[in-house]
C-alpha cells in the first residue's frame, strides 16, 4: 500500500527576494526564491561566491529581513516579526554553527556552551544538565574545563555545535562549518551533523563550497546569481 502520509515542512519559503543598496545602486542578491525544507532534513546550499547562499541562510535564521516574500519556520511567519520579536525567536528556535567557531576565548568549553542558556529561565542545575548532555552528544564531556586555545580546531567546532544544540532549537544553520578544518576533522564534523539529523531529528541547513560536505546532505540546492537552479 502506498504511504499517503504528508511530509511536515519546517521551513516554507515563498517568492523571496532581497537586494542591498550600494550608494545609488540597488544590487539584487536573491530573486523570487521558493522552496520548502522538510523536518529532519539535511539541506546543503551551494553556489559560487556572491550567489546569495549566506544571505539566504541569514534570512531563514532571522538575522536579516527580506524585501518581499515570506518565510515560515515551524508555522511562524518570521517575515512579519519585529526586530525584538525576531531576537527572542532566534534565541529559542535557531542554533548557529560558524566557519570560525566564534567561541569566547576567556571561557571554558562548558561556559561557552552554557552561554545561550543564560538568556532562559532555567536554574543553574538545569543549565548544567543541558550543557553536560550537549557536550556528551559531541563526545567532549572530558574537555568541558578546557579553554578554546587548549582544543584542536575540530574540538572547537564540536564545542560550537554543542552550543548550537544546547537549547534544543528547531533548526540548525551552518555557514561553511568545515571550511577551516583539515580533512579528517571535517569528516568528523560531518559525521556528527549526520548523527544529529538521524538520531536526534534535527533539521540542518548548511552553506558549503565543499562537494564532499554537500554529499552528506539529503538535498542540495544550487544558487546562481541569486536564482535557484536545477
Amino acid at each position: 500500500m502506498e504511504d499517503t502520509s504528508q511530509k511536515t515542512f519546517i521551513v516554507e519559503i515563498a517568492n523571496l527576494s532581497k537586494s542591498y543598496r550600494r550608494g545609488s545602486q540597488i544590487i539584487p542578491v536573491l530573486q523570487d526564491i521558493t522552496f520548502d525544507i522538510t523536518e529532519g532534513e539535511f539541506l546543503a546550499l551551494m553556489g559560487p561566491s556572491g550567489s546569495g547562499k549566506s544571505t539566504l541562510l541569514n534570512l531563514i535564521a532571522g538575522i536579516d529581513k527580506a524585501d518581499t516574500g515570506t518565510i515560515r519556520v515551524g508555522g511562524v511567519s518570521i517575515t512579519t516579526l519585529s526586530e525584538a520579536e525576531l531576537a527572542g525567536w532566534r534565541a529559542a528556535n535557531v542554533g548557529f554553527i560558524f566557519q570560525f567557531y566564534n567561541l569566547m576565548p576567556v571561557l571554558t568549553a562548558y561556559e561557552n556552551v552554557e552561554l545561550p542558556l543564560l538568556l532562559t529561565s532555567l536554574s543553574r542545575k538545569e543549565r548544567r544538565e543541558h550543557v553536560e548532555l550537549a557536550l556528551n552528544v559531541v563526545n567532549l564531556a572530558d574537555r568541558m574545563d578546557h579553554f578554546p586555545s587548549q582544543l584542536s580546531g575540530g574540538q572547537q567546532q564540536r564545542v560550537a555545535i554543542a552550543r548550537a544544540v544546547v537549547t534544543d532549537p528547531a533548526i540548525l544553520v551552518a555557514d561553511e562549518p568545515t571550511g577551516d578544518l583539515d580533512r579528517v576533522s571535517a569528516e568528523e564534523i560531518l559525521q556528527l551533523m549526520d548523527r544529529l539529523v538521524h538520531e536526534f531529528g534535527k533539521t540542518i541547513i548548511m552553506v558549503t563550497h565543499d562537494a564532499r560536505a554537500a554529499g552528506k546532505a539529503h538535498v542540495i540546492k544550487h544558487l546562481e546569481k541569486g536564482v535557484l537552479t536545477g
